[in-house]
């Protein structure tokens, strides 16, 4: 029976973000996407996803989603036989950052839904375009995921970003066959990061998509799914 994948999805994300992988693997595994919703730090959302997850499993987290899944891997490392990685940061948060996460919180906290429109729009998507053709394809689905998100989980999320444990010294234990992938355009999380990433696991395989920012699997699909593919059945 093949190993079930779970996936985790990045902040303001739903399983929208998975869909080709989703569509892509769903035939010959079983395939989950990991729900961390009404928690408030990034260990509360390892434990929860956790607790829904197989004995064991494939995982894949995409930026906050790989964030939550080096935690998982610290609380349960026995059931993790593949770890993927894809446009991430193993970083805690820098003290500058934090300051903007809570000054975000805020904006969102008084203006609702409508300035957290405002903050997927003007400070989120010029982060994950890199060409305007992709940034007016991509956009409506980022913004559709946001408002499904929604506010209040959008302050849990930030909260929990902002406290964020430094994961840099868990990259060291992890045995288990790994996949480190990022897109070149990816200014959230860049490539230098993933190279740095990719050396510190023992069994890290390294792939860098070329026409793809921090949104891989939306970017580009075939070629993630072909990475996940090849990682799957190594």
């Amino acid at each position: 029976m093949p190993l079930p994948l779970l996936l985790v999805p990045g902040s303001l994300c739903t399983d929208m973000l998975f869909q080709a992988q989703i569509s892509a693997f769903k035939g010959d595994r079983e395939v989950l996407v990991g729900d961390f919703s009404n928690c408030h730090s990034i260990e509360a959302m390892a434990t929860k996803v956790l607790s829904e997850a197989p004995a064991e499993f494939a995982l894949a987290g995409l930026s906050m989603g790989g964030i939550v899944a080096f935690e998982m891997f610290r609380q349960a490392p026995e059931r993790i036989e593949r770890i993927a990685l894809l446009g991430t940061n193993p970083r805690g948060e820098l003290p500058e950052h934090v300051a903007v996460r809570h000054q975000q919180i805020n904006n969102i906290a008084q203006g609702g839904v409508e300035s957290l429109k405002t903050l997927v729009s003007q400070q989120l998507m010029p982060k994950y375009a890199f060409k305007s053709e992709q940034l007016l394809q991509l956009e409506p689905l980022v913004m559709e995921m946001a408002l499904d998100v929604g506010t209040d989980e959008f302050i849990n999320q930030w909260r929990a970003l902002a406290s964020r444990t430094d994961s840099w010294s868990t990259l060291k234990d992890i045995h288990c066959p790994a996949l480190i992938l990022c897109g070149v355009h990816d200014a959230q999380c860049n490539e230098k990061l993933h190279r740095d990433m990719a050396l510190e696991i023992k069994h890290a395989e390294l792939e860098i998509i070329e026409e793809a920012g921090h949104l891989s699997t939306l970017d580009a699909p075939e070629q993630v799914n072909k990475a996940l593919e090849n990682w799957l059945n190594s």
